[in-house]
Order: C-alpha cells, then structure tokens, then sequence
C-alpha cells in the first residue's frame, strides 16, 4: 500500500498486481483515516464502491440527499460539483466499469442509475452485505481484489450467457469515443456503423447512459482535467484537448465541477489517480 497525502489527509492506495479477468474492469483500494469533504469530480465510468471497516463513507448529494456505505453511481456522477464524499476510518475497494460492461456485472443500467448514487444493497440484497462480511475479513489487499474480481467474473459470465446487454454497435462507438479522447465527430459514428442517427443516438442513451454527445463532452473533459492535474498550462491544454479556445475549456471545467480549471488541477478526487490507476490516469 502507497501513501498518497493531500493536505491534512493520508491516505493509503493499494493496486492489483494482475489486470481483472473482465475487460473494462479496474479496480484500487483505499484506507483514509480522515476523508475530509472532498468532491466527486465527474468519471466516464460507472462506479461502483464497497466499504467494509470501522466507519462509513458518505455521499452528500443534491438536495441534501445523502447515501452512505456501498454505493453504485452512474457516469458523470458530481456535474456542476452537486456530490461530495466524507468519512472517517474509511475502507473501501473502488471499481470502475465501462459503462458498456455495467449492465452484465451490476445488473442494472448504466441508463437507470441516471446520474446518482444508489445503496449496493438495494440492487444486490444480501450478497452485498455478505460480501463486505468477506472482505473484512481478509487482512491482504491482493487477495480482497481476488475476491472481487472473482465475484464479478462470475456475475458478468452469468448475464452475458443470455446474450450481449450492449449491441456491438454501441460498445463500438463508446470505444470509439474513449480512444480519440472525445475527438471524435459524432455525426459520424451512425454513418459508420450503417445506422441512422436517431438509432444509434437512442441506443447509445439507454445502453451506456449517456447521449453521445454528452458522452464525448465528459471523455474529453476527463482528459482535459487529468492534464491539469499534471501541471499543463490551461492554455496548451485546451488546444491539445480539441476545445475552441481557453474560454471553451474554461466553461466546460466550471459546468461538470462547478470549479475553475485553477481549483481542479488541486482536486485530490483527480490527483490520487496516478496512485490508483497507475499509467491510465483512471480513465475507462
């Protein structure tokens, strides 16, 4: 385990040793003794969050809206800076799932989940409180990402036995999408792929959650941000990111944040990814 410190905060990081037998699965480990308010920066991914010490993690969300323990949230969860995460004694493994696999592994959409966070228990009853029981129960990090890894294994061989939750032509764009870092023409994937706009646009909505072009907005943006973090200026980092100019990318930092591209460059949510998800920047 690493040691990642922001601030007051030490927080432990622990990585897999081996990739998950699932594509489009990545996982880390986290022990923070004290999680200071901290917000939840928007993730192209679906995330799905199992605590299993002491205290609790919790979620404070629009509204006054909280949710706390294990949680599943969809992508682009925290626009505008509406969701922050505090605890104390928090232990936890973080996943994060291609929004074109979640389906098969959680059994629920990407789609349903629209933007929130929902309790682990209410979409899997007693296998989640089961399987924090077994998490706590392991002393070695390694062997909790087995676990996990197994358990998911498991869940999306099962569901992908009854055929494919996502049409390939779908996954295709989403990875399409993921690959150019949103520099993508969108008006051009349907083309593509031999369909007409209005399938592919509502296809894509209710399989991977998002409407494309949202979707290329929030890809391009976790690039954009994740370079920010490394230190870029904003400038060179809007023109390389495919933002008109600095005011562009300065617009779509402020409306997924609710913060200036200056304050998220310090964001910890952003900044302990080179920790966790070592060489992809905890990108899906």
């Amino acid at each position: 385990m690493r040691t990642f410190v922001h601030g007051t905060a030490v927080w432990g990081v622990a990585c897999p040793r081996r990739p998950s037998r699932v594509a489009g699965v990545t996982m880390a480990g986290f022990r923070v003794r004290d999680l200071d308010t901290l917000r939840m920066v928007p993730h192209p991914a679906v995330t799905l969050l199992v605590e299993f010490g002491a205290g609790s993690p919790v979620m404070d969300c629009a509204a006054g809206r909280q949710q706390r323990g294990s949680v599943v949230a969809g992508p682009g969860l925290g626009s505008g800076g509406a969701v922050r995460a505090r605890g104390e004694n928090v232990e936890c493994v973080q996943v994060r799932l291609s929004p074109a696999i979640a389906r098969a592994v959680l059994d629920v959409s990407p789609a349903d989940l629209d933007g929130t966070v929902v309790a682990l228990d209410d979409l899997w009853g007693r296998e989640a409180s089961r399987l924090r029981e077994r998490l706590s129960e392991i002393a070695s990090w390694q062997e909790r990402f087995a676990l996990m890894d197994a358990l998911l294994a498991r869940r999306y061989e099962a569901r992908h036995e009854a055929g494919p939750t996502v049409d390939p032509e779908v996954a295709w764009a989403w990875q399409r999408i993921v690959a150019g870092r949103g520099l993508v023409r969108i008006d051009g994937l349907a083309a593509e792929v031999g369909w007409s706009r209005k399938r592919l646009w509502s296809r894509f909505r209710a399989q991977i959650g998002l409407p494309p072009k949202r979707a290329v907005k929030l890809v391009r943006f976790d690039h954009a941000a994740h370079r920010l973090v490394a230190g870029e200026g904003a400038a060179r980092v809007a023109v390389d990111a495919g933002y008109a100019d600095q005011s562009h990318l300065h617009r779509d930092v402020v409306a997924f944040t609710g913060v200036t591209p200056a304050a998220v460059a310090g964001e910890p949510f952003l900044a302990v990814d080179d920790l966790a998800w070592p060489g992809s920047a905890g990108r899906t």
